[in-house]
């Protein structure tokens, strides 16, 4: 337990870092929104290139790791639009839903590979970047989908939803890596040395960009929606998570893996997505906000079940 705390401890006092920033010395909203960019578009894209490409993926479990993260965000998909019924007989409407699904499926992709990097180094990383070639084209397929038809005051047609999808850096970002290693392509010694310069810097300014969209107001008191977000993603997750990867017969390091993928908070850039279609925005800050408190609680133990 102490290992996985260590390792968990420069991450969250990253994110703190953030928050301190944000309401001292770059209060500006422009400020983080550069950032965020940058990060989003260049930084780590290029980070989840490198790592792929340099990755021995005939070493690692990539059907194991994969099949049971992309398993376990297709089940909590469909239990979230299973309950949707139920959820509004809660007065949870259309928009407050689509919160909810993002807050239970999306993950904080910087936290994951920050934490399987700093506890099992490259092949946590490689491990990692496999976990998010798996799912991060499904969980915005679905997110942009469920967006669309319960909260977007105009629905989106199914070209909108697949030119949403088809522009997403990561996704691209993925696909180059894995083919460049695929076809053992050569690349010169100066783009290695570019690539791990904006790679390392992606992760510590994402973090910061995590904290600083943070949002603290009313924190002590979230709705019901924002506990059944919370409870969702750093509860029910993780279990779906290792039963699946025990089902694939992972163990050691790969299952680990498994863990800090299952178990991290809702990805920020949902924030951004809920803004853009009509999602309820301020419901879902406050989720990510609570997650990303919680796990530094929840993360240990989920890891150091199956360390």
């Amino acid at each position: 337990m102490l290992v996985v705390i260590a390792a968990l401890l420069p991450v969250f006092i990253l994110i703190v870092l953030g928050v301190v920033l944000r309401h001292s010395l770059m209060r500006l909203d422009t400020q983080w929104h550069g950032l965020e960019r940058l990060t989003y578009f260049v930084l780590f894209p290029m980070l989840l290139i490198q790592t792929l490409v340099k990755a021995d993926l005939a070493k690692v479990p990539v059907v194991g790791v994969g099949g049971a993260l992309l398993l376990s965000a297709l089940a909590m998909s469909l239990l979230c639009l299973a309950l949707r019924p139920a959820l509004s007989r809660l007065d949870i409407d259309g928009p407050a839903f689509t919160s909810i699904f993002q807050g239970a499926t999306r993950w904080q992709t910087y936290v994951a590979l920050s934490v399987s990097a700093n506890l099992y180094g490259d092949v946590g990383l490689a491990l990692a970047s496999v976990a998010m070639v798996a799912i991060i084209p499904l969980v915005n397929v679905f997110s942009v989908a469920v967006l669309a038809h319960y909260a977007s005051p105009e629905k989106q047609s199914v070209r909108a939803i697949v030119m949403t999808v088809i522009r997403n850096p990561l996704i691209w970002a993925c696909v180059i890596g894995l083919v460049i290693n695929v076809v053992h392509l050569p690349l010169p010694r100066i783009w290695h040395e570019v690539a791990d310069a904006l790679g390392r810097s992606s992760l510590a300014i994402g973090l910061l960009v995590t904290g600083a969209g943070l949002q603290l107001k009313g924190l002590f008191r979230p709705s019901v929606s924002a506990t059944i977000g919370v409870a969702f993603k750093l509860v029910l997750m993780p279990v779906l998570a290792l039963v699946l990867a025990a089902w694939f017969g992972l163990s050691g390091n790969s299952l680990a893996i498994v863990a800090i993928c299952a178990a991290v908070p809702t990805s920020p850039s949902a924030y951004v997505l809920a803004r853009q279609m009509g999602g309820d925005a301020p419901l879902l800050a406050q989720i990510i906000t609570l997650q990303t408190i919680l796990a530094a609680i929840t993360m240990p133990i989920a890891i150091a079940l199956v360390a």
